[in-house]
């Protein structure tokens, strides 16, 4: 593993909030199964004209998108995936051994990995480029890593604006946690690609062509009973509450769950998520 050159997203993501995706992983993989599937569809579609080769998946998380979009490729294709987090990538390995999956999981930070020059032919990601310290040096890596004409297809979340879903928790507990730090646009993180001009400039300073971003919608779900964990250990929020005493917590936790109201339905919690597709090629 070369040493990550974003010490922040390191701490976070082989710290709390690396361990509360781990325990929420099954939520979070049926929620953004509707991304797993267009990135499978993105890849058949390069199948078709690369019929094997290997596919590269940045900010791989736990492995649910890896494994999926490897399984829709075959065998015919290696699939490597690559995550800052020691944590979640012990568990992308053990689901990988339990489904018998030839897939290689690496704790590496995708901004300065050595990865084999000239790898791959395809390169992934859901929701996992926007928490680069220096994007434009972690595209040209990547970049650096693709084959001639190699494919990129990410996403990426718009701006906060519309995704009004993913910021219910910080609005709901700002009352109640005024020192809770505000989301800086363009900073590491969530929405860090929010900016679709700032993101072309980074793409093609990295030395990607063909570049496109186009605006998607994916209608996304996952089970009632999830939310309180989700909302009580992801993002600003779960960071600001565990280092609260239990009793404030939970005060928080249910007035931050009885504002997710608009987006129950029945069982389940459902949101549209308002994504950038980032599509380019490696220069031939």
């Amino acid at each position: 593993m070369t040493e990550p050159a974003n010490h922040d997203q390191a701490a976070l993501w082989n710290g709390r909030s690396g361990s509360a995706w781990v325990d929420t992983r099954v939520a979070l993989d049926q929620m953004f199964v509707p991304l797993a599937r267009f990135l499978i569809d993105r890849a058949h579609e390069v199948q078709r004209d690369v019929p094997s080769g290997r596919l590269l998946d940045v900010g791989c998380g736990t492995g649910g998108a890896t494994l999926a979009v490897a399984s829709a490729l075959r065998e015919r294709w290696k699939s490597t995936g690559a995550d800052i987090s020691a944590p979640m990538i012990e568990i992308a390995r053990a689901r990988a051994a339990h489904a018998r999956a030839p897939v290689e999981f690496l704790c590496a930070d995708a901004q300065t990995h050595d990865f084999p020059p000239a790898s791959f032919d395809l390169v992934v990601s859901r929701l996992g480029v926007m928490f680069f310290d220096d994007p434009v040096a972690a595209f040209a890596n990547l970049r650096a890593s693709a084959r001639p004409g190699a494919f990129l297809h990410a996403l990426a979340w718009r701006s906060p604006a519309e995704n009004p879903f993913m910021t219910v928790a910080e609005r709901a507990a700002m009352p109640m946690l005024p020192a809770m730090p505000a989301r800086v646009p363009g900073a590491p993180g969530q929405f860090g690609f929010a900016d679709r001009d700032r993101v072309k400039g980074i793409l093609e300073a990295g030395g990607w062509t063909g570049i496109a971003l186009t605006p998607v919608h994916f209608d996304c779900a996952f089970a009632l009973s999830d939310l309180r964990e989700y909302s009580g250990r992801l993002g600003p929020v779960g960071l600001a509450l565990a280092q609260m005493p239990s009793h404030e917590r939970e005060r928080v936790i249910d007035a931050v769950v009885a504002a997710y109201a608009p987006f129950v339905s029945g069982s389940e919690v459902r949101f549209t998520a308002a994504c950038w597709h980032l599509s380019a090629r490696a220069p031939a």
